[in-house]
């Protein structure tokens, strides 16, 4: 290795002169390697994944935050205690891209939703507003804390999925801001606290014991039941900033569902034996979800009221308000098996191990 000038021999004359040793100028990855800029995208993610710095190894003995593709260190400190070693535990092929999408979709709950357009409501309305404002700020403080434990439990060598979750922690908190923000910006406050155990949104995501279990959980059952609330937001909104509080937090959690969609269908091509496992974890999902919507008493009732209030414009037009919620609970359930079957597991829709009150509910 040379300088600028070429004169790599008068630095080593110097170093010994100094007693450095200079033995790490050596120590090194792949080298010459050179990655290509998007005029219009910049340089992303997946433009530095060249070469052995792309391919992350199938196990990882990472155990000592050494990033992937640099040189080992001999006798380097052990400083992680990293669950997550295996790729297919955690993968999937768009999280670069994914990742680049949340760093350039980030938005502000203080300056980017029209909070001036708010104006007195009607004391039903205000009130529902603000007790679907409280189910979602808790939803949201879940969607939050959990990711958060995986991310520091993962080798360095799957850095992607890594960084994903850093960017949906982020995402999730704003959404609990701009949740409570609206609970306290028209007159009204926190209402009362909701049951999220029984409410099919966030179930038992805190029990699970590997990612996959809490992905399917977290990502398929819980945020796509509530990705499918935010895209229905317009219907419950009653000025711009609601609408545009639920445009943007749709298109967040959007990213949340593909995440968990894209690692289930990575691990259904790579692991077909774990198939098994993971529908064990959705026929748990679904049990909540028919319970959800077949079984008012399974459910969050203020929540689901509140709903209905939002949705028929008041108490007086309750039940076209519940009749247009029953709406939304059936497109859950259809979007549920769309993503199911785009992460490679449809076939419990066809061999008959999905739960024939959700197929019934789903044709009907």
């Amino acid at each position: 290795m040379t300088t600028a000038n070429g004169n790599f021999n008068g630095i080593q004359e110097y170093a010994d002169d100094q007693g450095l040793k200079l033995d790490w100028i050596d120590q090194k990855g792949e080298w010459g390697v050179k990655a290509s800029v998007d005029g219009q995208k910049g340089l992303t993610l997946s433009d530095v994944q060249v070469g052995s710095y792309g391919d992350p190894p199938p196990q990882s003995d990472n155990q000592t935050g050494k990033p992937r593709g640099a040189a080992s260190r001999p006798n380097a400190y052990r400083i992680g205690g990293y669950q997550v070693r295996t790729k297919s535990d955690i993968w999937l092929v768009n999280a670069s891209m994914l990742y680049e999408e949340a760093l350039q979709r980030q938005w502000s709950s203080a300056t980017d939703v029209p909070w001036h357009t708010i104006r007195p409501l009607p004391d039903d309305i205000e009130r529902a507003q603000c007790q679907l404002a409280t189910f979602l700020t808790e939803v949201e403080f879940v969607a939050a804390d959990v990711p958060g434990r995986w991310v520091a439990s993962t080798s360095p060598d799957y850095f992607e999925p890594r960084m994903f979750l850093i960017t949906q922690i982020m995402d999730e908190s704003r959404h609990l801001d701009v949740f409570r923000k609206r609970a306290l910006a028209n007159g009204g406050g926190l209402m009362q606290r909701p049951n999220v155990t029984t409410s099919g949104v966030v179930g038992s995501i805190d029990l699970s014991r590997d990612f996959t279990e809490m992905s399917s959980r977290l990502h398929i059952s819980g945020e796509g039941a509530v990705l499918s609330i935010f895209r229905m937001g317009e219907l419950m909104a009653y000025n711009e900033a609601e609408k545009r509080i639920y445009r943007l937090a749709a298109q967040d959690e959007s990213r949340h569902v593909a995440f968990g969609v894209m690692h289930m269908r990575y691990l259904a091509e790579t692991e077909p034996d774990r198939k098994e496992e993971v529908h064990e974890y959705l026929d748990e999902g679904e049990r909540a979800l028919v319970a959800g919507n077949q079984n008012p008493a399974a459910r969050d009732t203020a929540q689901s009221e509140a709903l209905a209030i939002l949705l028929g414009g008041g108490e007086k037009n309750f039940d076209e308000g519940y009749r247009k919620l029953l709406a939304i609970r059936k497109r859950q359930a259809k979007e549920y098996v769309q993503r199911i079957r785009s992460a490679g597991f449809g076939e419990r829709f066809d061999n008959g191990r999905a739960l024939p009150e959700l197929m019934e509910y789903v044709r009907s």
